[in-house]
């Protein structure tokens, strides 16, 4: 089994390609080693010491190494749990656990009923538009509410924490939001 890697926009972040289906629907985000005990794959990667983060897309894995790792050591390592974990044909999720369920996170701020159609058109441009681009770069990016103007996104994987964050949702997004939805202001990460 061939585990390709690709480099993304966050110096401590690498993607991983094991070549099939990591997440059948959703992602799931581990920012620390409590999250990760739902999921023997993350477990054992933050098991390693030096990993801050995990997320699985939908053929990808991305792992976060903590400040001031060299990804030279760690990445023979990841790769060799990536490795047994996908030849071995390991569940992703411990048994039992609700966590392997994909759910939508809530809104961080609740929708005003009077914003459905400008909410829906806002949803619809992330799913089809930003969505597949981010996870390009090893992420996703959640949507968590719209207020007066201002759209509430929360990136995750790769996206969190990546120096070229803000720009790609200043740049990026908010320009495509505001050009499509022109009740858009502002675009903010939570």
């Amino acid at each position: 089994m061939l585990i390709e890697t690709e480099t993304t926009p966050n110096p401590a972040t690498l993607k991983f390609l094991p070549g099939r289906q990591v997440m059948p629907a959703g992602t799931r985000d581990f920012a620390s080693p409590e999250e990760a005990e739902a999921s023997p794959l993350a477990d054992a990667l933050f098991g390693l010491g030096d990993v801050t983060g995990v997320f699985f897309g939908s053929d990808f894995i991305s792992v976060t190494a903590a400040p001031g790792v060299a990804w030279a050591g760690l990445k023979p390592d990841v790769l060799s749990i990536l490795l047994d974990h996908f030849a071995g044909d390991m569940p992703l999720f411990r048994a039992g656990s609700a966590a392997g369920i994909a759910v939508p996170a809530e809104p961080a701020i609740d929708d005003d009923p009077a914003d459905a159609e400008i909410v829906a058109q806002i949803r619809e441009l992330i799913d089809t538009r930003v969505r597949p681009a981010v996870a390009n770069d090893g992420g996703d990016i959640v949507y968590r509410g719209f207020d007066k103007g201002k759209v509430y996104l929360q990136m995750q994987g790769a996206c969190s924490g990546c120096p070229s964050s803000t720009m790609t949702l200043k740049n990026g997004i908010e320009q495509l939001l505001r050009y499509y939805v022109p009740e858009v202001t502002e675009v903010r990460a939570v």
